[in-house]
């Protein structure tokens, strides 16, 4: 892709042209300089200019004469939420991935023209302010304008309005999908109802919408075979991507549970963003301590959204949040981090790339899940503590009235950011409870203990219980076969049996109990022979060569299912029904 940037009115000082390392969304650094070339800089007059170059992501422009305008070339060919992708069919286009920016101009408007390329009539998809001209848009400043991804293509567009009840000025806010897909277009149609039911289903959690800048949010919904998957939030639309196609059931579902994820964020990191990443910086990395909140309570609250409109059913709902207690149970790195910490880490995980090895799965748990396991506890403990009359969905309600609504003075920009300590303030105001706000925090947020989920669950008539009681377990180790050996794949977790028992990355597991182990199949049956508390013999070879003759102490099988009651012969109390049915039924009123 061609950009031509131009920068007039200029004090007489050089001009520093950067490329973003970072993007709104993401924590890690991304370097976008990479993609930059045939690089032609010159003034109003047309003369060059020379730049000096003090780092791979700047160009330094003296001697001007008030004007500089700097046309390149940009390869890009991914198709995410992050980066750029271009083909003959579109360019879905990430701000930062594409245009430079003038440090130090960030309070200035913008205006881009989108130039058809040959023989093409391709549309913009856009939060961009719209002018009479279909292919011109503004931002009122550059934090806006990098904050607005675009796809320029033949996609398909869908509207829908939504009344949230609330006094506006104009009309409702209007929903559009631009969808660039392979499919039909009644699968579009049937897609578009999806996506009108789930934002349906979203807004009664804060009760009104956001203001959205020129009355519109964007869904830029793209689905092809060479779409890497993604979903990416932003103050009025998100990127949503995905090699999966509408017309596959399982593909489907997983791209609604993204456009769920996508729709509760206009509110939560769209306009109550942590002080952490306010004003996001587009030269270094980000980091945040309350991700916990602004990606995992947003994990929690988008399967209940799907719950509530009806794409989950229950069994399914209780998988997943069986899924989520057993890896924050289970994971080693609650030995060492809170929430917060994880939170901290984003920058080193955020899609970051290492070509060394790392601790991580020893070390890290996903503040996706972690925080998702959070907000279930906390929406539980509120519903348990009132006996449903305060819930998870009044602390967010709570929180967009002190910090979201009041936030949104400027585009691009959030007035009233929070930290960890006003999150904290507003659970005492809605529980009416400061000691049980104090302690939350400092046990499940701030400290690494868990919530009672097996007492919480029951209130709606969900058990919580060993999924294989009785059975010997090693440890979550992966392995792979093939030759004479198991070999460990991935790193022990701290604390497992076979961690105890000497076993590390990369050993051979030759002999459990006599039995050779070319298979998954004979280690599993080896296994099973035994029973928790068995010591069994089990020979390995490291990958020094060296032969180790060890002994395995089998534990119980701690992971946890949870089932309904009434699946297991038991009977749904009243009480039961009740709180179920709060929790868990659709909550629409429009």
């Amino acid at each position: 892709m061609q950009v031509e940037a131009t920068f007039p009115d200029l004090p007489p000082a050089p001009l520093q042209l950067r490329m973003s390392r970072s993007s709104p969304g993401r924590y890690a650094v991304h370097e976008f300089a990479k993609n930059v070339f045939d690089v032609s800089i010159v003034n109003g007059k047309g003369q060059p200019l020379t730049a000096t170059r003090p780092d791979p992501h700047e160009w330094d422009v003296a001697n001007h004469d008030g004007m500089v305008v700097v046309t390149y070339k940009i390869f890009g060919d991914r198709t995410d939420g992050t980066y750029l992708g271009i083909d003959d069919i579109h360019a879905h286009i990430n701000i930062p991935a594409a245009l430079m920016f003038a440090r130090g101009w960030f309070e200035r408007p913008a205006r881009v023209t989108f130039v058809q390329p040959p023989g093409k009539t391709w549309k913009v998809a856009t939060q961009l302010f719209p002018t009479n001209d279909p292919l011109v848009f503004t931002a009122p400043n550059i934090h806006y304008l990098m904050d607005s991804p675009t796809d320029f293509s033949n996609f398909m567009l869908r509207t829908f309005t939504v009344d949230d009840g609330q006094k506006r000025n104009g009309p409702p806010p209007t929903f559009r999908i631009a969808l660039t897909h392979d499919g039909t277009e009644a699968e579009a149609n049937a897609f578009a109802r999806d996506v009108e039911r789930i934002v349906r289903e979203a807004l009664p959690i804060f009760g009104e919408f956001p203001n959205f800048e020129t009355n519109t949010y964007t869904f830029l919904s793209v689905y092809l075979p060479w779409a890497s998957g993604d979903g990416m939030e932003h103050r009025n639309s998100t990127s949503l991507t995905s090699s999966g196609a509408l017309r596959n059931p399982g593909q489907r579902s997983g791209i609604l549970g993204t456009v769920a994820h996508e729709s509760f964020h206009p509110w939560n990191m769209g306009r109550l963003r942590s002080a952490g990443i306010e004003p996001f910086n587009f030269e270094e990395a980000d980091m945040s301590d309350d991700l916990w909140l602004g990606e995992g309570f947003t994990n929690y609250f988008d399967g209940l959204i799907q719950e509530r409109a009806g794409f989950t059913p229950l069994d399914g709902f209780a998988a997943e949040l069986a899924g989520v207690i057993n890896q924050v149970t289970l994971s080693p790195g609650r030995i060492f981090r809170s929430a917060v910490d994880m939170s901290r880490l984003a920058p080193f995980v955020d899609a970051a790339v290492s070509i060394d090895r790392t601790a991580w799965p020893n070390l890290f748990i996903s503040y996706y899940t972690y925080g998702q396991a959070i907000g279930l506890g906390l929406d539980l403990s509120l519903r348990d503590k009132s006996n449903g009359k305060t819930t998870g969905d009044d602390y967010m309600k709570a929180l967009w009235a002190r910090f979201g609504r009041p936030g949104q003075k400027e585009p691009g920009k959030v007035a009233t950011a929070y930290s960890i300590d006003g999150l904290k303030e507003t659970l005492a105001a809605v529980s009416g409870d400061r000691n049980f706000a104090n302690d939350f925090f400092s046990k499940f947020v701030e400290g690494r203990q868990l919530v009672d989920y097996p007492t919480l669950l029951a209130r709606a008539g969900l058990i919580l219980r060993k999924r294989a009681p009785g059975r010997p377990f090693a440890g979550q180790v992966q392995l792979a076969g093939g030759g004479s050996a198991l070999r460990v794949t991935g790193l022990v977790p701290w604390e497992s049996p076979l961690y105890k028992a000497g076993v590390a990355q990369d050993d051979q597991l030759v002999n459990l109990d006599g039995t050779a182990l070319s298979s998954m199949a004979n280690w599993d049956e080896a296994l099973m022979r035994h029973k928790p508390g068995d010591r069994v013999p089990l020979r390995f070879v490291r990958r020094s060569g060296e032969v180790v003759n060890a002994t395995l102490v089998l534990d119980e099988d701690p992971r946890v299912e949870i089932v309904p009651v009434e699946k297991i012969g038991g009977i749904l109390s009243d009480d039961q029904k009740r709180f179920r049915e709060s929790w868990l039924s659709s909550q629409r009123k429009y």
